[in-house]
């Protein structure tokens, strides 16, 4: 199996919902995919508001997937690969509706840039947060925006630094990363219902201009996480990242 991104429209509610054997991890198959189904939802006019989850029990997102990520051979595979989170975060930031996020999960370096940016992310107890990026030699140039962004340059800082250490859910809550936690999954569908289906309800033009406001001064971002793409690309090239990355997958 290599994955897959599937969505589903219901009574205004789209959730799109994506999946990947190795802990949901992100390929680029899996980056565009989700790219195409988040920009198509927001143009859907059947579309109120979007939930984005990911399928298991387990992992939310363990991020870049590091079968990928050895097979790149220059900094153009490099900047290929990595602009794939580039544009994830573009599309999530540029539409036009509201985007729930369920993380029920561990979140790994780009799983994090995922629950980063959502509009409104709610979370169960299990989901532990780590950016690992400069465990493998490179760190969160792309992602680190989007986290940078909900949880200030402190507290992101401490994650891109500490690499190797989990931070509880609670401390994510606290930093503003998840808006809401609770103790159980049950309780986490609950509430991401409960909110849906209240949004479902709402007028969509009012939303539109709140989620502008919200995201307002990242309007640079199209060219900037490019930018951030190619000092990975040219970062994960290097003997330190080939080896630390093969370390991590065994």
């Amino acid at each position: 199996m290599s994955g897959y991104v599937k969505s589903e429209t219901h009574k205004g509610i789209t959730s799109i919902e994506f999946f990947h054997p190795q802990s949901n991890s992100l390929p680029s198959k899996i980056l565009h995919d989700l790219s195409v189904r988040i920009k198509h939802a927001g143009e859907d006019p059947a579309t109120i508001v979007i939930i984005l989850r990911s399928a298991g029990e387990k992992a939310f997102s363990a991020g870049a997937s590091f079968d990928e990520l050895v097979t790149i051979k220059n900094e153009k595979e490099g900047l290929e690969f990595f602009s794939g989170f580039a544009h994830v975060i573009n599309t999530m930031r540029l539409c036009p509706k509201f985007i729930l996020g369920r993380i029920h999960g561990k979140c790994v370096g780009g799983g994090v840039g995922l629950a980063a940016s959502v509009d409104y992310a709610i979370a169960s107890e299990a989901a532990e947060v780590r950016l690992s990026e400069l465990a493998v030699g490179i760190g969160p140039f792309v992602v680190g925006p989007a986290v940078e962004r909900k949880i200030g340059l402190s507290a992101f800082s401490q994650l891109s630094i500490d690499a190797a250490h989990w931070r509880n859910a609670d401390w994510a809550r606290r930093k503003g990363l998840f808006a809401e936690l609770h103790n159980t999954t049950e309780e986490m569908d609950e509430s991401i219902q409960r909110l849906a289906n209240t949004l479902s309800h709402s007028d969509p033009d009012a939303m539109t201009e709140m989620k502008r406001i919200f995201w307002k001064g990242t309007e640079h971002w199209d060219h900037f996480l490019i930018d951030r793409a190619k000092i990975s690309g040219r970062l994960v090239l290097s003997e330190f990242a080939k080896n630390a990355i093969e370390k991590f997958k065994k």
